[in-house]
């Protein structure tokens, strides 16, 4: 194999405008290639790079620390590079932030960051009027500058005189579980590791709770093992305080008698008014259908509890809420854009459940019970409506909204009346508002100001592209509101398309940063995506996975066809399983884009099972085990589709060392295999974050590094003048 060689650094200098002495000097560290083949239901497939999915090789180690030290150095030869992340950082931290409200009673439990500081803390305070008092800190845990340390979730108790949370190191999302003394400040001797994605659900006696642990892990513990099957434990405050001893009462292998099926993760869901419990066993952790049960909170006794199940995920309940003696249950079943439905939990009979809110044309994104009745958020179209309804269907009212936007995290009390929620537009920064019965309309709380970034100078335009098969795809393009249609803009068109997942109206104060530079941001609504129901996600799934990166290519081409940018100015980005999409936008026309970005992205679907967080992911992605899921999971599989000589554009491959949700050796692979292929004589980088993970919980600044590393290279691929590395 031959790759990056001195003819190939002569072609690339030729192509670029300008570049600069270390770009020409140095060259990426090559990887051995070292063929393993597999035969899949007769369709053989050769992985040239399957031993880097062993991190731990030192050898492997050093390949990924060249090629990292090699795009810093790429990197840094871009003269408006440092700029413009002093730009993005001062646009994201000069503004106070605050989110994730959880009432109990008059009492606000939420995420907050002041201007300038990196990480997000942990406070509440009495009432809206209240003064604010920090709980947690994490960046105070931090005592290696190379490390840090983030508040992944935080659950207090129906009192509000405790608050679980949980905290893990570098992004990697390894939580360990602490216990705080809101009205003295103390940190209890809790700490509980593997609780990851924690579910903590508070008991009565406000001093005991239900929370989800993983099991040990072993030496022979198999990747795809190491983060799956965690059962619901229960414990007591002051005893077991590293959890080993807390007894288990829900999940796979747990007792005998309850039939639980394989996944992520199982856990316990209860109110304070209701004397019933109900146990989820969730795949994914997520909110597409799921596994329930019901029992009496009296019965729960360990390996004896007697679990009784309510539906499986063919009956497309993807959430549940309890209310006194009566189950509340949003689902998918015969309503694709789905309905509320009601049932005694003594006898919870979901097929013969009433019909509280009925399908309608909007899509029923979430609910809430406060004491007054359900709230729920629907999606109609690009933007929101808030409704309220009573607990027998009866009295439907539409809440006036002070903007068109997202509605995010329905706060409610069961013991108040009324409903808090965060409301996010593209052009308007986010505001948390509340709502009381009788009133005319939600009013603002104060407690998310306004962004200092905020300007009446944005629009958003939502149209719709038209894909391969007729289908009406709506994309959303932010911009400057005198941008002029004569095709010169630099334009990152960003899509995901998976798990049902949205891409809702959300202000990014970074996003000025682009657009100072002439630049568009669009977003594709694709298949996959939960924009138009469960229907719209099947039709993105599996073998289908192909709509979603077609519905993608097609948003791109409006983009060119209106007249907003040309090829030569066209971004792909991506995350995540947005990772498939970069993959099609590679693959499927190489011509299309300039410019590629892959962060953390999933690319190697055929190996994707074998990793900590694979086998989750099976509904979603399909499976190699049989022939129908291969070939499914074989057609998204970008890395099995990079041919030698095709002339691939610009791409950066992101990851962060500590990622949990996507292992970090699909963006080496795929820069391996790239790399090697590609005859455009275009940069092919791979960014490595040792102190990040899959980006959640990462600093403000390790996202302004990211985003100024992103869009410098690509600005300097689509031309810009400020942005060309010194000739050599």
């Amino acid at each position: 194999m031959k790759q990056n060689n001195p003819l190939l650094a002569v072609t690339l200098l030729s192509c670029l405008t300008a570049s600069s002495a270390s770009w020409s000097a140095d060259l990426p560290p090559v990887a051995p290639v070292r063929p393993v083949e597999n035969v899949y239901f007769g369709t053989p497939v050769v992985d040239n790079y399957r031993y880097m999915e062993n991190l731990q090789d030192p050898e492997v180690q050093s390949w990924m620390k060249g090629q990292n030290d090699y795009t810093r150095r790429v990197l840094a030869a871009i003269p408006a590079r440092e700029a413009l992340s002093q730009r993005v950082e001062s646009l994201m931290g000069g503004d106070l932030r605050r989110m994730s409200f959880t009432r109990r009673g008059h009492r606000l439990f939420y995420q907050t960051a002041a201007a300038g500081d990196n990480l997000l803390k942990l406070a509440y305070r009495d009432g809206v009027s209240g003064e604010e008092h920090v709980l947690v800190d994490p960046a105070k845990l931090s005592t290696d500058s190379s490390r840090h340390f983030a508040l992944d979730w935080y659950m207090p108790s129906w009192d509000g005189r405790y608050v679980a949370y949980g905290i893990s190191e570098g992004g990697s999302e390894q939580s360990v579980l602490h216990v705080i003394d809101v009205q003295s400040g103390r940190q209890l001797a809790e700490s509980i590791d593997r609780t990851s994605s924690c579910i903590v659900s508070w008991r009565s006696d406000n001093r005991s709770f239900f929370y989800l642990r993983y099991p040990k892990v072993g030496p022979d513990t198999p990747p795809a093992l190491r983060e799956y099957n965690a059962v619901a434990r229960v414990h007591v405050l002051g005893k077991n305080e590293n959890g080993d001893g807390d007894v288990a009462v829900f999940g796979r292998g747990v007792s005998p008698k309850v039939d639980v099926p394989e996944g992520q993760a199982a856990y316990v869901m209860v109110s304070p008014d209701s004397p019933y419990a109900v146990a989820v066993a969730n795949h994914n952790m997520d909110n597409n259908p799921n596994t329930f049960y019901v029992t009496r909170l009296a019965d729960i006794h360990g390996a004896d509890t007697p679990w009784h199940k309510i539906a499986n995920p063919e009956d497309g309940v993807v959430d549940v809420q309890l209310h006194g003696d009566r189950l509340y249950a949003q689902t998918g079943k015969d309503a694709p854009r789905f309905k509320i439905v009601s049932a005694p939990l003594a006898h919870p009979d979901l097929a013969h459940a009433q019909v509280v809110v009925p399908e309608g044309s909007n899509v029923i994104d979430s609910f809430a019970l406060g004491a007054d009745g359900i709230y729920l958020a629907e999606r109609a179209g690009a933007t929101f409506e808030l409704h309220r309804t009573g607990f027998d269907g009866k009295g439907d009212a539409t809440i006036a909204m002070p903007f068109a936007g997202a509605i995010h995290d329905l706060a409610t009390d069961e013991k108040l009346p009324g409903v808090m929620f965060a409301l996010h537009s593209w052009t308007k920064s986010p505001r948390e508002f509340a709502y009381a019965p009788g009133a005319a309309g939600a009013v603002d709380t104060g407690l998310i100001p306004p962004s200092k970034t905020e300007a009446d100078d944005l629009q958003a335009v939502e149209t719709f592209a038209t894909s391969y098969d007729g289908t009406r795809v709506p994309v959303s393009i932010i911009s400057k509101k005198d941008i002029k249609l004569d095709g010169t803009h630099p334009t990152i068109i960003y899509g995901y398309g998976s798990y049902g997942l949205s891409m809702d109206p959300n202000y990014q104060a970074a996003w000025r940063a682009w657009f100072e530079q002439g630049g568009i941001m669009t977003v594709v609504h694709m298949r996959g995506g939960g924009e138009y129901g469960d229907a719209w996600h099947r039709a993105g799934q599996k073998q289908w996975k192909i709509n979603t990166m077609f519905d993608f290519l097609a948003g791109a081409h409006y983009m060119i066809d209106h007249g907003y940018t040309r090829r030569e100015y066209l971004v792909a980005n991506g995350r995540s399983a947005g990772g498939i999409v970069m993959g099609g936008a590679l693959t499927i026309d190489p011509g299309l884009f300039r410019v590629v970005l892959d962060d953390v992205g999933v690319s190697d679907t055929l190996r994707f099972e074998t990793e900590p967080n694979g086998p989750p992911n099976v509904p979603e992605m399909g499976s190699t085990s049989t022939e129908a899921g291969f070939h499914g999971v074989y057609s998204m599989s970008a890395y099995a589709h990079i041919h030698d000589g095709t002339q691939y554009p610009a791409v950066m491959f992101t990851t962060g060392a500590n990622d949990p949700r996507v292992s970090p050796w699909h963006m080496l692979k795929m820069t391996a295999r790239v790399q090697a292929a590609t005859s455009s004589g275009r940069p092919v980088l791979l960014r490595v974050d040792y102190d990040a993970g899959h980006g959640i919980g990462s600093s403000v600044k390790q996202t302004a590094d990211r985003f100024a590393d992103e869009w410098a290279f690509s600005l300097w691929q689509t031309g810009a003048s400020a942005f060309q590395p010194k000739s050599h």
